[in-house]
């Protein structure tokens, strides 16, 4: 009898916690993912979902809202109410630059999402043919200098963090840049190494493969430190050229959503995030797992949209 009665109040103090939640914690948690799937983000996210659903005690399902450059997505998020029940994940341009690069944009990222965590950091890089002449950051620089009619570069397309990076590697070497926007990495890559185009630009985990294979050069990447899957390549900044910068994801709720909500699925991804076969997976992608506070994502959003915002608009690009 007395086994019995600890099995039964075992049972009922387990099942506290799940009659405790408040009926928004409750339901399905959505997590909009403004991209296709199939790419690297979409697996992060799928990854970081699963790991929080069994960290939350509730379903947090994917929905990949595609459309108007992940602006569409963005809009699913701002429209939905603000009960802890819709979250956005995304790369951060549409939430840092977007209201800079489109003529017209229907949401303020700044006043109508918040921030929730910044999940991962990425690193840009610029590669050439693998017999281009410049093999290190100083002599790119010096090629474009001495070549200012050859400066095209291709990139995964106009107005993603590519394109003005690519003004950045311009700006270092004193020569105007000609921008060659692709349908993605792959197509401007296929160019590069036909000799149509000198250079690409994109996310720097882009380029491993065909480095490795030797069809490619990468020259530089963009970060603070070397990226483990191109240990080899220096950065910008130790070849001692004042190119700096890093892409990142984040994930963002709806303006208004109370700040316990907030928190609650701030702390669950940063769980997440700590677990070591994460990790091992992000690294896979070329990703750096950060994890940050509410409070912390809503600085690095603000501070990357002061350092780009000057960049894009002295591009003259513009978005219709």
């Amino acid at each position: 009898m007395r086994r019995h009665l600890i099995r039964t109040a075992l049972l009922a103090a387990l099942a506290l916690p799940a009659i405790a939640l408040p009926a928004w914690a409750q339901s399905n948690i959505r997590m909009i993912y403004p991209y296709a799937a199939g790419g690297s983000g979409d697996a992060v996210i799928r990854i970081l979902a699963e790991k929080a659903q069994g960290i939350l005690g509730q379903n947090v399902l994917v929905e990949n809202r595609t459309g108007g450059a992940g602006r569409i997505g963005v809009r699913v998020v701002k429209s939905s109410a603000p009960d802890g029940s819709t979250f956005l994940f995304t790369p951060f341009a549409a939430v840092t630059i977007y209201p800079v690069v489109y003529t017209t944009i229907d949401y303020d990222p700044f006043t109508d999402l918040a921030p929730v965590s910044q999940i991962c950091t990425f690193d840009f890089g610029i590669a050439v043919r693998a017999d281009h002449p410049a093999t290190t950051p100083q002599e790119l620089i010096a090629w474009l200098r001495a070549n200012p009619t050859r400066t095209q570069y291709g990139s995964p397309g106009a107005g993603a963090l590519p394109h003005f990076f690519g003004l950045l590697v311009g700006k270092a070497a004193g020569v105007e840049m000609l921008h060659v926007p692709y349908a993605g990495t792959p197509p401007a890559l296929s160019d590069l190494m036909g000799g149509q185009i000198p250079l690409v630009t994109s996310t720097a985990s882009e380029f491993v493969q065909l480095h490795r294979a030797g069809k490619i050069r990468v020259i530089a990447t963009s970060g603070k430190q070397r990226l483990p899957l191109l240990s080899e390549v220096p950065t910008f900044g130790e070849a001692g050229i004042g190119i700096e910068g890093v892409g990142w994801y984040g994930v963002f709720a709806p303006a208004k959503t109370p700040s316990e909500m907030v928190a609650r699925m701030s702390k669950a991804l940063i769980a997440a995030i700590a677990m070591p076969d994460v990790q091992a997976r992000f690294e896979t992608f070329g990703l750096r797992p950060t994890g940050t506070t509410p409070d912390q994502l809503g600085a690095i959003q603000k501070a990357d949209a002061r350092l780009w915002e000057p960049i894009v608009k002295a591009s003259g690009f513009r978005a219709d």
